[in-house]
């Protein structure tokens, strides 16, 4: 950590200091670019289907649209450090701004499914710093006392642009064009990052020439990249029955150990892994993954539920699902404006109650629960979610140097990605798994010749037996879903209620350091 050294005293005490000339239009201008980039890990997903038959491509090709976007935005997340460091966060918040609005209007203008890919996989990777670099931002330029609202601004931004996006992206696909779901960013990210860079115009920032450690980023590209193939990939390849995963796996593997190894102990690396020293960071960032590998199964599953099981349309699924960004939407500025005035353990203890309840409540759904019972556990979880992310994002912060958090944010937000790819692969796996082994169960007793059971699938065919048996598969197909996907939510909930224990290592304050005055993530 050599070279980030140099920066302690140096860069935070006159950034304590800056104020933007228009708060409110700064905080819109970062807003709007954080909303923009999360929004787009989730728009294109509906308009898979549309896409591919517009370019050509078959369903397995479409996929790569999703999955080239959240490779290049993992490998570049725990970058964020070398580029603040080298670029200083103001034009690396523009950079990566104007980048994106690039890349988007590459996305749209592309005519075959190769471009498009390439064109997502840019837009992937300019994303990444995005996120990162607006927190660093937002938290340098608020004072102290109102810091704990600017990142529960941005909270509110992780939470309801995923269930934004594909709500936006079917109504967008639906009425105009899929290219439309690319072309909005152009305007959103010319308007944000003129803005911001007006108003932080003048700011200070003490910025470095790191050497470039090729070994760390080679090692980064190919370990991260081949782990987000393999957990993309799993639950189509059927896992390691796969030589294609196996090699992945191999490869992620070595190239992951040397790249930890060579990071840990190169004198200044290219990603800082030395910020897990830090306490709160360490037990923050832990309980972030955790919590939001569960929060992301839960914003998985249910959409696939409606529509696989209760025979939702996509948009009815979106209805459905949406009344969760609600509470977070009209709660977040009193979060931000209140929570400090209470121990932050207690309030993400609370949170997580209460996301585990909603958990446990649905592992009692069953196959005839309605539209208004799903809308109001979501509605509930809202309240959960809404107490989340503020205060694990402000203690994970609370402990790092000034000059640290845009490093340590992107760090946070990588691995908070890899835990939601993770949870993405485990749940469908599982469910599928679960669905597969109550089948048989449910199907072990039931015999052709029982009198019993040839009266129900006449009647169940109408006189035709061979459909009869038909419709009475499916039946016992989406009972066995059914009981699976019960089983999963229990287990979400119990992970929910585990997280609390890691949240309880971190120590106060979870304040700004007084020394220098600049942002630890306090309030």
């Amino acid at each position: 950590m050599s070279a980030n050294a140099a920066t302690v005293g140096a860069a935070p005490a006159p950034q304590a200091g800056f104020q933007p000339p228009n708060m409110a239009l700064a905080t819109i201008g970062l807003a709007l670019a954080s909303f923009m980039q999360v929004l787009d890990l989730t728009i294109a997903n509906v308009s898979l289907p549309t896409i591919s038959g517009n370019l050509g491509a078959s369903a397995n090709q479409a996929t790569w649209v999703i999955t080239s976007f959240a490779v290049s935005n993992a490998i570049a997340l725990p970058l964020t450090g070398y580029f603040t460091r080298r670029f200083g966060e103001r034009k690396l918040f523009i950079y990566a701004t104007v980048a994106f609005a690039v890349a988007s209007l590459l996305c749209g203008l592309a005519n075959s499914m190769g471009l498009l890919v390439v064109a997502r996989a840019i837009q992937g990777f300019v994303a990444g710093p995005m996120y990162p670099v607006t927190q660093a931002l937002l938290i340098s330029i608020y004072p102290p006392q109102k810091r704990g609202q600017a990142i529960a601004l941005l909270a509110m931004v992780t939470v309801v642009a995923p269930i934004a996006g594909p709500i936006l992206g079917g109504w967008i696909t639906d009425n105009y064009s899929w290219e439309w779901i690319f072309f909005i960013n152009i305007p959103i990210g010319i308007f944000a990052s003129m803005v911001v860079g007006a108003q932080l115009r003048g700011r200070p920032e003490k910025l470095e020439t790191p050497k470039m450690d090729y070994v760390g980023l080679i090692t980064l590209i190919i370990g991260v990249g081949a782990l987000q193939v393999l957990l993309d990939l799993g639950n189509d390849e059927d896992w390691f029955n796969s030589t294609r995963i196996v090699m992945l796996a191999v490869v992620s593997a070595i190239s992951l150990a040397v790249f930890l190894i060579w990071e840990l102990t190169d004198r200044d690396p290219i990603v800082n892994l030395r910020l897990f020293r830090h306490r709160n960071f360490a037990s923050g960032t832990l309980a972030l993954v955790l919590a939001y590998s569960a929060f992301f199964s839960v914003a998985l599953l249910i959409p696939l539920w409606l529509q696989r099981n209760l025979g939702y349309t996509p948009i009815w699924a979106g209805f459905a699902t949406a009344p969760i960004g609600v509470l977070p939407v009209l709660l977040t500025p009193f979060v931000g404006m209140y929570a400090a005035r209470f121990d932050l353990r207690i309030v993400a203890s609370f949170a997580f109650m209460v996301l585990a309840m909603t958990s446990f409540m649905r592992s009692g759904f069953n196959l005839d629960v309605d539209f208004r019972h799903i809308a109001m556990v979501q509605l509930l979880m809202g309240f959960g979610v809404a107490l989340f992310f503020m205060p694990i994002l402000t203690i994970l912060l609370s402990d790092l140097e000034p000059h640290e958090i845009a490093a340590g944010s992107g760090l946070a937000t990588f691995v908070r990605t890899l835990g939601g790819s993770f949870a993405a692969s485990l749940t469908t796996w599982a469910w599928a798994q679960r669905t597969t082994i109550h089948h048989a169960q449910l199907t072990e007793h039931i015999s052709a010749y029982d009198p019993a059971i040839q009266e129900t699938v006449g009647a169940l065919g109408r006189g035709d037996a061979q459909r009869g048996a038909v419709v009475l598969n499916q039946m016992i197909s989406q009972q066995a879903a059914q009981i699976g996907f019960n089983e999963i939510f229990h287990l979400l909930g119990i992970l929910f209620l585990v997280v609390i224990a890691f949240v309880w290592i971190a120590k106060p304050p979870f304040s700004a350091k007084a020394a220098g005055g600049a942002a630890a993530g306090g309030h």
